[in-house]
């Protein structure tokens, strides 16, 4: 079974957007109850049964059970009795609502951290509408119950033989979106390595550098709109919460907010199929760039998202027919591509000596290569008898790819692979 989402711009009237900003708000409340019953269960279990705390203490009987998901869902009709304004949702959706609850609780529960939150008036920004008699989207309008037919721009068409499963209402700054799952009962193989291999190194210095020798600089669009994005947070802090020009300015805040994002994300998907014109194998670190986040150059690491760029690369490569893996990423920039000898330099040396064998190239470009050669190890260490190295350079094998998908003969979508006329940047010498 394959699983594709694709999402679209909507445009709501003045009603249907209104109706669906209270839909989030009762939703919302219905989470924040939920939540409220299961940190009364938990701190009534804290304290010892022969002594209570000294603050406050919740008085819950022994006998009572853990309000799990079924009970939870099973008591939303009594009280739909009780407070008529939650009769307006639609009930999978507002069951929806509770079960995302319990995802965020069982994730906790997993890793021991991260116990789930109140949710903020204004924080409640989806709704998900789960299951459809009949497909809700035309070629001009998307149908919602209760609130009928709302104007969608599908600026790509959806492939045939795709059945639409669910379609969750987003809402981002003041654009609304669609953001549509399809299936289809069909199964697309990995892609098999072959090819020309290409070793990434990402940083931030340069945003990119690959074994074949390419510099990319990083775009850096956080810092470019950073004083613009200060004087509409400090207009922001000067207005009277949740008055009418503190809407006006926070939807400012936001569609900033909003752009930078269309633009990395747009970034990110340029240099991932550029990477994919140039190679046929991709490698990369697998790192874990949350914990650099936190770090004296967090906005940095924020502002390239190299996780983003990295899931998106893994897509594209998908996408594309080419193989993709991960590498271990330890001392990369101190060893050296040629001879494998150690190289020890600091972040301030941005030039690989090596003193050894004398070969002299730039620091990243050394690691992208590094990076490369423990990419093909790994493919011979993992199939021995496989002939990889053989046939590396050699793009002539066929491999099953989605863009073999079933889909309209004639399609705008920019996820099908086409030769492209754009390279990466590359440094001057």
């Amino acid at each position: 079974m394959l699983t594709l989402t694709h999402r679209y711009r909507i445009y709501p009237n003045s009603s249907q957007e209104q109706q669906l900003i209270e839909w989030m708000d009762s939703c919302r409340s219905a989470y924040n109850y939920a939540l409220r019953e299961i940190k009364d269960w938990c701190d009534s279990r804290k304290c010892l049964i022969d002594r209570c705390s000294i603050e406050k203490e919740y008085i819950l009987s022994p006998d009572l059970k853990f309000p799990g998901e079924i009970q939870q869902l099973n008591n939303l009709p009594k009280a739909k009795k009780e407070f008529p304004r939650l009769q307006g949702v639609p009930s999978q959706v507002l069951q929806q609502a509770i079960k995302q609850l319990h995802v965020g609780w069982k994730y906790f529960q997993e890793r021991g951290f991260g116990f789930p939150r109140f949710k903020k008036y204004g924080q409640f920004k989806s709704l998900l509408f789960p299951q459809f008699k009949e497909n809700p989207v035309t070629n001009l309008h998307v149908k919602l119950p209760k609130i009928g037919a709302i104007p969608i721009n599908l600026h790509r068409p959806m492939p045939s033989g795709f059945v639409v499963k669910q379609v969750r209402i987003l809402r981002k700054a003041d654009r609304w979106y669609a953001s549509i799952s399809l299936q289809c009962n069909v199964r697309v193989p990995d892609p098999a390595p072959h090819g020309h291999p290409i070793g990434v190194d990402i940083g931030l210095s340069k945003f990119l550098a690959t074994s074949d020798g390419v510099l990319v600089k990083p775009p850096k669009f956080f810092k470019q709109r950073h004083r613009q994005l200060k004087l509409l947070q400090r207009r922001l802090s000067r207005k009277k919460k949740r008055s009418k020009n503190y809407e006006k300015q926070r939807i400012k805040v936001a569609r900033l907010h909003h752009q930078i994002d269309n633009m990395r994300k747009d970034f990110h998907y340029k240099q991932a199929h550029a990477l994919c014109d140039a190679g046929a194998m991709v490698f990369m670190e697998d790192l874990d760039y949350r914990t650099s986040a936190k770090g004296m150059f967090g906005k940095h690491m924020l502002d390239a998202a190299f996780g983003q760029f990295r899931t998106i690369v893994k897509y594209v490569c998908w996408k594309r027919g080419k193989f993709f893996a991960e590498v271990d990423a330890r001392g990369t920039s101190q060893e050296c591509p040629e001879c494998n000898g150690e190289v020890k330099k600091d972040l301030s040396v941005r030039v690989h000596d090596c003193p050894h064998c004398g070969y002299k190239t730039d620091r990243d470009v050394a690691s992208g290569q590094v990076i490369r050669n423990r990419g093909i190890a790994l493919l011979a260490s993992l199939r021995p008898a496989s002939p990889i190295i053989s046939t590396l350079g050699h793009s002539g094998m066929e491999t099953a790819c989605a863009d073999d998908l079933p889909k309209p003969e004639v399609t705008q979508s920019r996820q099908v692979s086409k030769s492209r006329k754009g390279k990466t940047r590359k440094t001057q010498s």
